[in-house]
């Protein structure tokens, strides 16, 4: 009798759905030390007013009786954790957490030199099985890394299961270009001039090749959205940047 295996995408490939985590490891580890530098030359800077506007909507509180504590998932390199311990004032509990070891080396050190290094701390971590407590975070937050976990579902409900109630999740990630003209034009640069880049940048173009077809197999912002709803989420809303490239969703547990 033939055991058949469960499956799930790992960019335009199929793989058995065990396999995705250890593939999307590598790229990662690949990609770590220039993973920011990559960041910013593939979307030209505008990334960073993304990531700008996520924490606006956080606004995470600068005073209170006890410690605004975050989760951030996915968050390597610790460009989020930064921005939000920075708009808190040095007032928000950051853990940075990510399954990818290199990527939190990456922050770790990048954290030396922040204004408020106490207040973040950098923890290896699966997003499918989260190594906290039930009901301990006031909020949890995720960008451009929601579409790299190979059971999306399971995710968030763990990012449910973490968060107190009233907390909230917000998550970054891109989405599906829907402006006519601009969308020919995007899929043409990010099939033509990304992996190439990567490959001068890094010295690899197949993580770029995964990236670009990654974002074209993620839910569209109604489905995904439908999915937090699943996961116990209310209030689920989200909001699109730049012609779609990026969005916004957030969420409550009430």
């Amino acid at each position: 009798m033939t055991e058949t295996r469960e499956t799930t995408h790992f960019g335009e490939q199929t793989v058995a759905l065990e396999d995705k985590q250890g593939l999307v490891d590598k790229v990662f580890h690949d990609v770590a030390d220039r993973y920011d530098l990559m960041n910013d030359l593939m979307s030209m800077g505008v990334h960073r007013l993304w990531k700008d506007a996520m924490v606006a909507e956080l606004a995470p509180p600068k005073a209170g009786s006890r410690p605004y504590k975050v989760l951030d998932m996915a968050g390597g390199t610790g460009d989020i954790g930064e921005r939000i311990v920075n708009a808190s004032l040095g007032y928000a509990d950051v853990i940075v957490s990510d399954i990818n070891a290199d990527m939190l080396r990456v922050g770790a050190e990048r954290a030396k030199g922040w204004r408020y290094p106490g207040q973040v701390r950098f923890q290896e971590a699966n997003a499918e099985e989260l190594p906290f407590e039930s009901n301990s975070f006031d909020a949890y937050t995720i960008a451009f890394g929601i579409r790299n976990v190979p059971r999306i579902q399971k995710a968030l409900d763990e990012a449910h299961r973490v968060l107190k109630r009233g907390g909230r999740i917000l998550v970054l990630e891109f989405s599906q270009v829907d402006v006519p003209g601009f969308d020919a034009v995007y899929s043409l640069y990010s099939d033509q001039l990304i992996p190439p880049m990567g490959r001068v940048v890094t010295g690899d173009a197949q993580p770029y090749q995964y990236f670009i077809e990654s974002i074209r197999k993620f839910p569209d912002p109604a489905e995904f959205s439908a999915m937090l709803g699943q996961a116990g989420f209310r209030r689920v809303k989200h909001q699109s940047f730049t012609g779609n490239i990026a969005t916004l969703f957030s969420g409550w547990k009430l």
